[in-house]
């Protein structure tokens, strides 16, 4: 709703890029702290969260260049990431490359490393979805029948029971009563990080905190993109190419699920 936070002698400070910026800044320390809990050392995990980031970008741009190709009209345009031009699940494969590599290169436990990962990603995604938020991007289909469309935030009797309007400037079209799908998706979450961090000491596997974040957030996803409106469904199928990732997500992680729960602990460990 707000595009820019601060201007300053004429460099506008987009509120997505400070957002997204917190969010990994937040996301580093919790994944610090959360691998002391698993034994891992400082300077790995620091590794793993450089290598995740880093190739996280890199896919996440590639992702959303494949899936719209006519927001790429000069060379410029391939990384203008600060226009919100990025796509979770490109993202979320091109950490998990960086997090095997660094796991391969610090021969740290690949399951212990998941588990860290997870609440970190789903609490800097919260934060990030806030960011699409800020600036329009992500936004949800068009409300059917909304009588007021100034600029904002406005309630209705169903659900999700309230809708937005964004301001001129914004990615969203202007004037145009949507979906906020951004601010679900940020809430929901939220929601995955609390149960992912009570989980965390409790869980009965390396790696199973991970899979309970692929299996929710997989879900969750999967409802979601029938509110938005930035990915059309696939002809033919009504599907968007997001819920086949997450349909994907959420079988891989019911099959995760059962084969490490089989996997023998090491000695000493829960």
């Amino acid at each position: 709703m707000f595009p820019t936070l601060i201007e300053v002698f004429g460099v506008r400070i987009s509120t997505y890029g400070v957002l997204v910026a917190l969010g990994l800044i937040t996301a580093y320390f919790l994944s610090l702290r959360l691998a002391r809990r698993e034994g891992i050392p400082e300077d790995k995990a620091e590794s793993v969260f450089i290598y995740a980031a880093l190739f996280g970008l890199v896919g996440s741009r590639i992702a959303f260049i494949l899936e719209h190709p006519e927001d790429v009209k000069g060379l410029l345009d391939i990384f203008a990431i600060w226009k919100g031009g990025v796509s979770f699940y490109g993202g979320l494969a091109g950490g998990i490359i960086g997090v095997l590599v660094a796991v391969k290169k610090h021969s740290l436990d690949l399951w212990k490393v998941a588990d860290v990962a997870a609440p970190s990603l789903a609490l800097a995604h919260s934060i990030g979805r806030l960011g699409c938020t800020s600036a329009g991007c992500c936004y949800g289909s068009p409300v059917p029948d909304a009588e007021d469309v100034s600029v904002g935030i406005h309630f209705m009797k169903d659900f999700p029971f309230f809708y937005v309007v964004f301001p001129p400037g914004a990615v969203a079209p202007y004037g145009i009563p949507l979906y906020p799908t951004q601010i679900l998706e940020a809430v929901g979450n939220f929601i995955i990080f609390l149960v992912l961090l009570f989980l965390f000491r409790r869980k009965a596997f390396n790696g199973e905190v991970f899979v309970v974040y692929m299996l929710l957030y997989g879900a969750e996803r999967f409802a979601l993109e029938f509110y938005r409106g930035v990915t059309p469904p696939i002809e033919g199928l009504g599907l968007t190419w997001n819920q086949i990732a997450s349909l994907l997500m959420v079988i891989l992680a019911v099959v995760l699920f059962f084969l490490l729960r089989r996997l023998p602990s090491p000695a000493g460990e829960r």
